[in-house]
């Protein structure tokens, strides 16, 4: 089984995912969508973090080999963030969603050397504002961004396009095409279901009509 697989069926198992073709949910974008995703809940099952974080290692290493150091974004990707940088004895920094309104205004919190090769981590991927914002902020204190790594991501056009006018590099663990995949082969959904979720990978607008 590959990684990507592996972590989509665990993903399933805790229920860190939601499928609902027929009654979607409501993002906070207002999309209505039909899968939620919380993976926060990942951390509270050890064998699923250690899959994670053990996936995390091989894909940094294998994409970014010259990382320097490990940044988590703000809250759901400092954990992660924290454990990898302990793995590969590295230093570790994370990235809040605005500075601070007190103190210095900090936005990046932890030491950075000018020039010093980053790689960000994320839980989730949706559009990809939020993260593309934090590697933003990190460049304007010096660090050089090699990528993100994530855990999982929608599939988005609207990402895709937002990366690449970014130039910013993603690589996810596990990604929305093998999770609708799986949870077709273990029942968590039928095939009415999964015409529904291919759908909504292809259009955010039109899949329910």
């Amino acid at each position: 089984m590959t990684l990507s697989r592996e972590i989509a069926a665990h993903l399933l198992d805790i229920k860190a995912v939601y499928l609902q073709p027929e009654e979607p949910f409501t993002w906070a974008s207002g999309i209505k969508s039909p899968i939620y995703t919380d993976n926060r809940i990942t951390l509270s099952y050890p064998d699923t973090r250690t899959l994670i974080e053990d996936g995390f290692v091989e894909k940094i290493k294998e994409s970014f080999p010259e990382v320097e150091v490990i940044a988590g974004t703000a809250t759901a990707g400092i954990p992660h963030g924290a454990i990898i940088a302990d793995r590969m004895n590295l230093p570790f920094a994370y990235i809040r969603s605005k500075p601070k309104d007190h103190g210095a205004g900090n936005q990046v919190e932890g030491r950075i050397v000018k020039g010093q090769k980053m790689v960000v981590i994320e839980d989730l991927i949706s559009t990809g504002g939020s993260v593309l914002d934090a590697v933003a902020a990190a460049e304007r204190e010096g660090a050089d961004v090699l990528g993100v790594v994530a855990i999982f991501t929608y599939e988005l056009p609207k990402a895709d396009a937002n990366f690449e006018q970014a130039g910013v590099k993603l690589v996810t663990l596990s990604n929305y095409s093998e999770l609708i995949k799986v949870a077709k082969v273990q029942g968590y959904i039928n095939a009415d279901g999964l015409t529904l979720l291919k759908k909504f990978k292809e259009n955010q607008e039109t899949w329910q009509d």
